[in-house]
Order: structure tokens, then C-alpha cells, then sequence
């Protein structure tokens, strides 16, 4: 028998799994969680970040919600472009990684990006109902650039205020506003 309450897949940036992060509280705190597994090779690669996805789905049964963050939001586009082999019940995209523009030292340049797969960044209407969660200051997108993309994915956009790109070093760990996104889309 399959089950009727949603898996929550958990779709990290391309700095992954990180202590303290949102995610990977939420996935210790909530029942029927899937992450994507880290990978060990290929780690800037969109395809294999793509793969990753479409592995970790291969094994759940039943509906998902995918929990997507910064890159996340971007490889979960890709994969939906690409792939969308199963019907997903809804996604929550937080601080999306404007991947297109150039990034704070630190991160891949846009011409990285671009040979690993990463751009043009899909703008086709997600297959599947999906919240896009975005702030005002986030150093790696600007709002106006969400709110497109949003607007280009079929997605409901919700302004975050100033939340910087809603990780621990902007001050977040827990964020509880995940969990009622979830609900929403259950």
C-alpha cells in the first residue's frame, strides 16, 4: 500500500548538507524526510546534481514535496525541464541562487556555471504547484530577479523581508515559516 502523506525531499544548494542550516533541521524534526545525498564526485555538475534528484525519487513511494534551497531551487528547475519523471504534489523554493548574475567571492562565476550545465536558467512552468520564498537583501538574488523566475515557474511568490539568503550566516537555523509552506502545499 502506498502511503498518502507526503515524503518531503530535501533538494540543498551546492554547499549541500550544512549544520545548523534550515534543512537539515527540518529533516531531523519531521517525520518522512528524504534528502539528496552529497555527492562525491562531479559536485559542480548540474547533470549530476539532476541525477541526484531523479535517484532519491526513484526510491520513495507515494506523493512528495520538495524543500529546495539557493541552487536547489535551480536544480530542481532543471531537473522538472529535463527529467520530470514522477508527479511531484508541490515545492517550496527558498532563496533561489540567481545563478545568472554574477555571485560574492567565495562562489562558482557564471562562466563555471556555465560549462557545468547550469545556464541558461529554466524558466518553463513547473508541472507542479510550488511556493517561491525570496528576500529582500539576499547577496545571491536580487528580489526583482525572484519574483521572475517565480512569475516564469507558475509559482506563488512570498517576500520574506530582509533575511539575507535565509542561512546560518544570516542568522538562520531554525526556520518554522518552512513548515507552514509545507502544509500549504500538502
Amino acid at each position: 500500500m502506498k502511503s498518502t502523506t507526503p515524503t518531503i525531499l530535501i533538494v540543498p544548494g551546492l554547499r549541500e548538507h550544512v549544520p545548523n542550516h534550515w534543512q537539515t533541521l527540518l529533516a531531523a524534526k519531521l517525520p518522512n524526510v528524504r534528502s539528496v545525498a552529497p555527492l562525491e564526485h562531479d559536485k559542480l555538475s548540474c547533470t549530476a546534481r539532476v541525477d541526484a534528484i531523479d535517484h532519491t525519487l526513484a526510491s520513495i513511494a507515494g506523493p512528495v514535496i520538495i524543500v529546495a534551497h539557493s541552487a536547489g531551487a535551480m536544480m530542481v528547475a532543471h531537473w522538472a525541464t529535463l527529467r520530470a519523471t514522477r508527479e511531484i504534489q508541490g515545492a517550496l523554493l527558498a532563496a533561489p541562487a540567481d545563478l545568472e548574475t554574477p555571485m560574492p567571492a567565495g562562489y562558482p562565476t557564471t562562466d563555471v556555471l556555465n560549462d557545468h550545465g547550469w545556464l541558461p536558467i529554466p524558466r518553463a512552468t513547473l508541472p507542479f504547484p510550488s511556493i517561491v520564498a525570496a528576500s529582500s537583501n539576499d547577496p545571491l538574488t536580487r528580489l526583482e530577479r525572484a519574483c521572475d523566475l517565480a512569475q516564469a515557474w507558475g509559482s506563488r511568490f512570498v517576500e520574506l523581508g530582509a533575511v539575507g539568503h535565509l542561512n546560518p550566516a544570516s542568522g538562520y537555523g531554525e526556520w518554522p515559516q518552512a513548515e507552514e509552506f509545507i502544509r500549504e502545499l500538502s
